[in-house]
């Protein structure tokens, strides 16, 4: 044997018998300072937050009642007509197969986006933003985008929990490619709902049905367990989510009900991705589900999948759609929009 790889291989031996003794790293305390490498906007609402509080971060309601209490305090959301004047968009609630959905129309279609549509799940952990909640992001890319959009108001826990979010995804689009073409259909969301997505996407392919032509997957909940590197390095240090051990964590179990959090169809990470439709991915380096985007992102590829990953510098969780000043969201959904158009048929 080469003596190269002998030195190699002496290596990896002592690596593995190191991380028998002892896999886990204590970190001591250490400054994370304000980033530097960013848009002045978005460096300066870092600098402007408190240090999340991991431990009054870590608890989580036991009850289903305490669930609906939680559920209930959550700040309304903008009234539909703020945003529709906002954006510039109209927006109707509607019922399709049964399901509550918004659909969302920009004042002029876009030439290439005259027969598609994106059809977007919402984001909030399975038990947070349903009603009106449900339709921002949405309403915000059908505006950038020229193109029409519905968005699903899908049931949720604690009366609902899974497979209730799976089978209403499934509905409306089953509904929708009975009078269109499934290609010109985009579908996804940010968080919650793109793991949403592409749950229902690994349902799609087990029914045999059409899948659509492109997806959005943005800082998708891909993995309901506590198993990514970034839900232990990016704890306390994303601003949004801050930590799984909390209502993150008690969320999924609410939504799994007692089945297998590493079920394809709750966590679609586990599921086999040949022949899925071009994804694109965004994350940020401070986000708690940068290690599920990015796991996700290399399973794609591997089944030879057409998938874009873009990761932004200091961006917390779905941080592009709450920080909407800033460049770094401004680039990204004119990424996205990019993509569609070169993506949907």
């Amino acid at each position: 044997m080469p003596r190269n790889a002998v030195v190699l291989l002496i290596l990896a031996l002592s690596a593995t018998s190191y991380a028998a003794e002892d896999s886990t790293w204590v970190l001591q305390s250490r400054e994370l300072p304000a980033p530097l490498g960013v848009s002045d906007v978005l460096r300066d609402s870092i600098a402007g937050t408190p240090q999340p509080d991991i431990e009054s971060s870590s608890t989580s309601p036991q009850t289903d009642a305490e669930w609906e209490a939680l559920i209930s305090s959550i700040v309304n959301p903008v009234p539909l007509q703020l945003i529709g004047q906002g954006l510039g968009v109209e927006i109707d609630a509607e019922q399709i197969a049964d399901v509550k959905v918004y659909r969302v129309t920009p004042p002029a279609i876009s030439p290439e986006h005259e027969e598609h549509l994106f059809l977007y799940a919402h984001g909030g952990a399975y038990v947070f933003n349903g009603g009106d909640a449900a339709v921002s992001e949405a309403a915000l890319v059908s505006a950038l985008a020229g193109m029409e959009a519905i968005a699903i108001d899908y049931r949720m826990p604690p009366s609902d929990p899974f497979p209730a979010a799976v089978d209403d995804f499934i509905a409306v689009y089953l509904n929708l490619i009975e009078s269109m073409e499934p290609t010109k259909i985009a579908v996804g969301g940010s968080s919650a709902g793109a793991g949403l997505a592409l749950a229902a996407l690994h349902k799609l392919k087990q029914l045999n049905a059409p899948l659509p032509g492109a997806v959005y997957a943005g800082s998708p909940w891909a993995d309901l367990t506590k198993t990514g590197d970034t839900m232990y390095a990016n704890e306390g240090i994303d601003r949004i989510l801050v930590t799984y051990d909390g209502y993150l964590g008690g969320a999924a179990r609410l939504y799994a009900n007692g089945e297998d959090l590493t079920d394809p169809l709750l966590s679609p990470v586990y599921g086999e991705f040949s022949d899925f439709p071009p994804t694109i991915f965004v994350s940020g380096t401070r986000d708690l589900f940068l290690s599920d985007t990015v796991r996700t992102h290399r399973k794609m590829r591997a089944a030879g999948v057409t998938a874009d990953l873009h990761v932004y510098e200091a961006m917390s969780h779905t941080g592009y759609g709450f920080m909407r000043q800033a460049p770094e969201s401004n680039d990204w959904y004119q990424e996205l929009i990019n993509f569609l158009k070169t993506h949907l048929q």
